[in-house]
């Protein structure tokens, strides 16, 4: 008899498939914006701050 738990499954194959393209997306977005905040940083830091107003 065969074992059922060894079967191929298209429905999990399926599901993962869309898990691991939502993972890679997902992925993709947070670099984008870590890059994007690395940047705005490192601009920020290369900027003179204007002089201090005297009161």
């Amino acid at each position: 008899m065969a074992n059922p738990w060894t079967k191929k499954n298209p429905f999990l194959s399926l599901w993962l498939s869309a898990a691991n393209a939502w993972a890679g997306a997902a992925r993709g977005a947070m670099t984008a914006a870590a890059k994007r905040q690395m940047a705005a940083g490192v601009k920020a830091a290369a900027r003179p701050r204007p002089p201090a107003r005297k009161r």
